[in-house]
């Protein structure tokens, strides 16, 4: 898909952004080498069929969007264990500067596409977390509001061996006065060490003059374990890509998503997980709602490689309509080559049961009320896959007040 040059961008405004940050000079030549990529990338695939393109990301005026150097935000992050560092990467830099650029870039190529080089020539805002050996930690937070045009974050997570963490973050408009559309950024790396477990929440409810884009992509060494919940709820149009290699024997990976979609919103979700080794594991569940003329398209891939012995890999995306002007569509894939291996794939779409409707109303229970409880129970198979009490309430109200 082709690109637009952004006028307003130059090594200019990128040295500015690295000086004001104090970078190292390895960082600064990582935006710079981004930026140039701007020139030759292309935008992220989208699904397409003949005559039809199912999200159109070139119809984004990066021109208006992107605001460079007034970026502002605000972020509070919290840990609950004083072994784990949380920091923003201007301060952890210093301290935590060969760490952060042995593992800067390894998961996830600053150059995969032309959002992710424009985000990392950009990034003004973000978190790394550090979670030394044999350390278990379960509350970390990290809690952002977005009062800018743009605003583009990079969060670094490196697990050492036998460690654990649990990391929830969100994302919400701030009060800021910013006339027209906004543009969010958001790319994640994971790197799990031997025998860890990284958790990784994820809930975006920016206002819906926003437009986001987000990758998450984690690796793991052997018998580590990396699980993604992803929720999104706001955002005109959201872009989202969760991706998992398990490259450690016994190593596995669960990848949860929900969306809930109203008036003119488009949700583009992808979840992604490539089977290296031997004996992963692999479970991908994602539930959605669609209403009024809200649109949805999911795709999901399972890619068993030659050497993945004893794969177990699963895969089921249900979407829920609300309106017979929403719209979705799903595109489940499995890629084996590998014959040891159990997998399953499948993707339904569907309108509210008129049996258990009439059921419920039977019952003397009115319309509206039935159909919210039809809807708050078609996502109880998922929100019971989310361990993290904290970040399943939060996904509840939502769901809640989104019916309301």
């Amino acid at each position: 898909m082709s690109t637009q040059a952004i006028e307003s961008l130059s090594e200019d405004t990128v040295r500015r952004i690295a000086d004001e940050r104090d970078e190292p000079e390895w960082l600064r030549q990582t935006r710079l080498d981004a930026l140039a990529a701007l020139e030759t990338s292309d935008l992220p695939d989208v699904i397409q069929t003949p005559g039809r393109r199912w999200t159109d990301l070139e119809a984004l005026d990066f021109e208006a969007l992107v605001d460079p150097l007034n970026q502002a935000d605000e972020t509070e992050r919290t840990a609950g264990d004083d072994e784990v560092v949380v920091l923003p990467f201007t301060e952890a830099l210093a301290e935590y500067g060969d760490v952060i650029e042995a593992n800067f870039g390894s998961v996830l190529d600053p150059e995969h596409n032309y959002l992710t080089a424009l985000s990392v020539a950009l990034f003004t805002t973000g978190t790394f977390v550090y979670v030394p050996e044999g350390v278990d930690v379960e509350d970390v937070t990290v809690r952002a509001e977005m009062n800018s045009r743009s605003l583009f974050s990079q969060t670094l997570v490196v697990a050492e061996e036998s460690s654990s963490v649990t990391i929830l973050e969100s994302i919400t408009s701030g009060d800021a006065d910013v006339d027209g559309d906004r543009y969010f950024s958001n790319l994640v790396e994971v790197v799990a060490g031997e025998n860890a477990n990284v958790q990784f929440g994820s809930l975006q409810n920016l206002d819906d003059d926003a437009y986001t884009y987000s990758l998450k992509r984690g690796v793991t060494d052997t018998y580590a374990t990396v699980d993604w919940i992803e929720s999104n709820f706001g955002s005109k149009l959201t872009r989202s890509d969760i991706e998992t290699e398990l490259d450690g024997d016994g190593s596995e990976s669960q990848i949860v998503g929900t969306f809930f979609g109203t008036d003119d919103q488009h949700f583009d979700i992808n979840a992604r997980v490539w089977h290296q080794a031997e004996q992963t594991t692999a479970d991908l569940v994602t539930r959605g709602v669609l209403d009024d003329v809200a649109r949805s398209v999911y795709e999901g891939v399972q890619d068993v490689g030659e050497d993945a012995w004893n794969t177990s890999s699963y895969q089921r995306e249900n979407t829920l309509m609300l309106s017979d002007d929403a719209e979705a569509d799903a595109s489940p894939k499995l890629i084996i080559h590998n014959h040891d291996t159990e997998a399953s794939h499948s993707a339904t779409v569907g309108q509210v049961d008129a049996e258990d409707l009439f059921y419920l109303e039977s019952r003397s229970i009115d319309s509206r009320t039935a159909r919210n409880m039809l809807v708050e129970g078609f996502f109880v198979p998922v929100l019971e896959e989310i361990a993290v009490d904290e970040f399943r309430d939060d996904v509840e109200e939502l769901v809640f007040e989104r019916l309301q």
